[in-house]
């Protein structure tokens, strides 16, 4: 097994998403290490990019802000070198829009990816129609590429997206951008049900956790749980408040697993 499928077989795991770099490279740092040492089983490497259009108001904002200060794909590979090292067992996943990794080259980035001991790559806007060009890549290099499905996916198309896929499934609990919410959708089991039917795969639940009821909540129904929006805000506070902001959400996770 690889390091992803032993933390989902081992536990329903936090994952936590942060912007590479942001509020600047030493706090990002040293936010992710608190992170880690305070519960966060999995790292989610969010790539500056300039147009982040499928996030809420916080981390667009913070993934413009970095990308302005020119914090590079190079910066976050670095970066996930340091953690790597520091962090054996720990997941890696490099988190990004299409355009900074095709300017990197699809090759070239899984090959650093490989040789750092990222695990895997989450294309935020690749349509699965053109999967294929950075799928090949991933593959080749031995990175799961994460798969995408939303409460608006048909089952059809669930079953296109998740096919041949490993890893993990995200799921988006909710039709829109990231952002902090209060609770979930009623319908939401039904919903992680459903994409639990078609696939073996664990289902990872991501958009609107901030809160240890909503994080408990979430991992009644699904395999892990992923918070980004949350943890941004919080480490944009201070990193003692990044640590705690993980450890409640750590420690909601473990009760209602």
């Amino acid at each position: 097994m690889d390091r992803i499928s032993d933390i989902f077989a081992s536990k329903k795991p936090l994952v936590v998403f942060t912007t590479a770099g942001y509020p600047d490279p030493a706090r990002s740092e040293e936010g992710i290490v608190a992170a880690i040492e305070n519960g966060a089983d999995i790292i989610e490497l969010g790539v500056p990019f300039s147009d982040p259009m499928a996030d809420g108001p916080v981390i667009a904002a913070a993934s413009q802000q970095t990308a302005e200060r020119g914090f590079s794909m190079n910066d976050v590979l670095a970066l996930a070198g340091r953690i790597r090292a520091r962090f054996p067992r720990v997941g890696l996943i490099l988190f990004s829009y299409m355009n900074p990794m095709l300017h990197f080259g699809y090759d070239a980035l899984c090959a650093e990816l490989a040789r750092i001991g990222v695990d895997g790559v989450l294309p935020v806007d690749l349509p699965l129609e053109e999967r294929d060009e950075l799928l090949g890549p991933c593959r080749k290099h031995g990175l799961h590429m994460i798969p995408l499905v939303s409460p608006l996916t048909p089952p059809d198309r669930i079953r296109e997206i998740v096919d041949g896929m490993t890893g993990f499934v995200y799921y988006i609990n909710v039709a829109g951008v990231t952002g902090a919410r209060r609770g979930l959708p009623p319908d939401y089991p039904q919903l992680v049900e459903q994409v639990k039917k078609l696939t073996s795969l664990p289902v990872a639940s991501g958009f609107g956790i901030a809160d240890a009821e909503t994080a408990a909540e979430a991992v009644r129904y699904a395999d892990g749980v992923i918070s980004g929006s949350g943890f941004v805000k919080a480490l944009a506070a201070g990193v003692k408040e990044a640590a705690e902001f993980v450890r409640m959400l750590s420690t909601a996770t473990a009760s209602a697993s």
